[in-house]
């Protein structure tokens, strides 16, 4: 019982000496406050309702729609590993997504009884091997570290996911005596069905994010010119799929469309209102639903929400507090990081891996940033163990794994980017 009280009465006197010693009133503390709360108003307007709401809604469909019996086959621990690690990263990586909205699919997959070592190469592979970011990596800051990117990044999804597998191979093996019982459950429904009617929304997340880059080739930049005509496209195959296989009444999706279709007529410079329209429409006829799955699709989808959101923002804050948002201060000041990742030494590249990975980048942001560094003076082998480290972790990601898989899993997991990024940086540096 003292014990207990004395944690509380020590919690008491450190919160009330942070408080007494805020230094209010500092340039630099005034401007971090005002930072974290730029970045996370800016996650909130650019992230949030373009990623997270389309990721939630994905993740609740896999943890309904897909059967566990088929998770378990691809990506179980009794799967054979060539075809889970492939599964893992190929499905990661068309996403092309950051490294906060891989959380909740990365959740969906965990749960329905995927193996630690897919998910885990999975959870690397989504923001990391981005193709589009490999790109314009190689045109912006050269094509040997394009290279390097490409390569690293694909091997590390694998190396990563086998070693968590081989660490906590005894929780795998129980695992494995337990998935045994799901083996040969299956959906009632087509396979096809469910891979068009989730292709259809990862479609909706992928086309609704395509940015546009002042280096980006004639191809790419026409695709983002194009980029709402083929989210409507796959919005009107996922509103077929909900009424002709899905149980939704038609009245319902006429419901959604029209008020999606007057915002995209008479505000056609504001397409993220009509995006918004429509999801928010589907999850409200959803949620009304009596019973079935379309009422479990919106209760799983939503529960993923409140646990990962809060989660997420927090990171956030505390992220712009640290580092600031892109071109802007923080507490810590950047010029100290230039400093620390010039040359090539194992120093220089382990706090390049260790400072990306608790730093948040935006999709292709972090390519911009890596110019700027590598202009001040930052050695190409820190560069590449930022860009294989930094885009696949995040403050607000470490938070929200910790709360999927555990803290110790978490540990291992970000210990392993870092520490495999870092000798990849090395070993390229010295290449150079």
């Amino acid at each position: 019982m003292w014990k207990t009280q004395w944690k509380w009465l020590t919690g008491i006197i450190g919160g009330f000496l942070l408080c007494y010693y805020l230094p209010v009133g500092t340039e630099r503390f005034d401007n971090a406050v005002i930072e974290a709360l730029e970045l996370v108003k800016w996650y909130a307007r650019e992230h949030v309702l373009l990623c997270l709401i389309p990721a939630f809604f994905i993740a609740g469909a896999i943890g309904v729609f897909v059967s566990q019996g088929a998770v378990m086959r691809y990506l179980g621990p009794k799967a054979e590993k060539w075809i889970a690690y492939l599964v893992a990263s190929i499905s990661g990586s068309i996403l092309a997504v950051c490294s906060c909205t891989i959380l909740p699919l990365f959740a969906g997959i965990y749960k329905m009884g995927a193996g630690l070592g897919p998910a885990s190469a999975f959870l690397y592979s989504g923001p990391a091997i981005n193709i589009m970011a490999i790109v314009l990596t190689a045109r912006v800051l050269g094509v040997e570290i394009g290279i390097a990117r490409a390569v690293g990044a694909i091997g590390l999804s694998i190396v990563i996911g086998l070693c968590m597998h081989f660490i906590f191979r005894r929780e795998e093996q129980e695992k494995a005596r337990r998935a045994a019982e799901f083996a040969d459950m299956e959906s009632g429904r087509p396979l096809w069905q469910n891979v068009l009617y989730i292709g259809s929304m990862i479609a909706i997340l992928v086309f609704a994010n395509l940015g546009k880059s002042g280096n980006s080739g004639k191809l790419w930049m026409a695709l983002w010119g194009a980029k709402w005509y083929m989210t409507s496209f796959a919005a009107l195959v996922l509103g077929f799929m909900l009424v002709r296989y899905y149980g939704m009444k038609w009245w319902k999706l006429v419901c959604v469309a029209i008020p999606v279709l007057v915002l995209a007529i008479l505000l056609p410079d504001k397409p993220l209102m009509a995006f918004t329209a429509g999801f928010l429409g589907i999850g409200a006829f959803s949620s009304t639903e009596k019973d079935g799955e379309l009422k479990n699709w919106f209760e799983t989808s939503w529960d993923f929400a409140k646990k990962i959101m809060p989660l997420l923002l927090y990171g956030v804050l505390i992220a712009g507090l640290l580092l600031g948002r892109i071109g802007h201060e923080g507490l810590i000041p950047s010029e100290y990081v230039g400093k620390l990742v010039g040359g090539n030494s194992l120093f220089a590249n382990f706090f390049a891996a260790f400072a990306g990975a608790f730093m948040y980048f935006a999709t292709l942001t972090e390519v911009p940033i890596l110019e700027g560094l590598l202009g001040a003076g930052m050695g190409k082998g820190p560069a590449l163990a930022l860009l294989l480290a930094g885009p696949a972790l995040s403050l607000p990601n470490m938070l929200v794994i910790s709360s999927v898989m555990g803290v110790r899993k978490t540990a291992v997991f970000v210990s392993l980017v870092i520490i495999f990024s870092t000798f990849l940086g090395f070993f390229y540096g010295c290449w150079q």
